[in-house]
């Protein structure tokens, strides 16, 4: 199961929401995986909004799994495209950050 602090490790673990962004599972996909004994999980409460957090490489395996190694790794590519775009677009909303307005030579 899980490993020794993997729950602690930055990035290790997502919420329900951020599973349905990243790899597009429903949170019942999800609560199916707890009660197959694939997934561990903890309950948390945010301003009164409960949510399921997960281990991240034990969704991956479950989805994996369940779908396929195809759509895990199409998933992981839309994500990442999605934030390499979102990082693109604030780069050029900042206005006049190129190497000559750096001072540079």
């Amino acid at each position: 199961m899980a490993e020794y602090g993997e729950w602690n490790r930055k990035g290790a673990t997502l919420s329900d929401v951020t599973a349905r962004r990243e790899f597009g599972v429903s949170r019942d996909f999800i609560v199916e995986g707890i009660r197959a004994g694939k997934l561990e999980y903890r309950e948390g409460v945010v301003w009164g909004n409960p949510y399921i957090k997960v281990l991240r490489r034990q969704l991956e395996l479950y989805i994996a799994e369940q779908y396929g190694t195809d759509r895990l790794s199409r998933e992981k590519n839309q994500t990442e495209l999605r934030g390499v775009k979102k990082e693109m677009a604030a780069l050029k909303k900042t206005p006049g950050r190129t190497r000559d307005s750096q001072g540079g030579t």
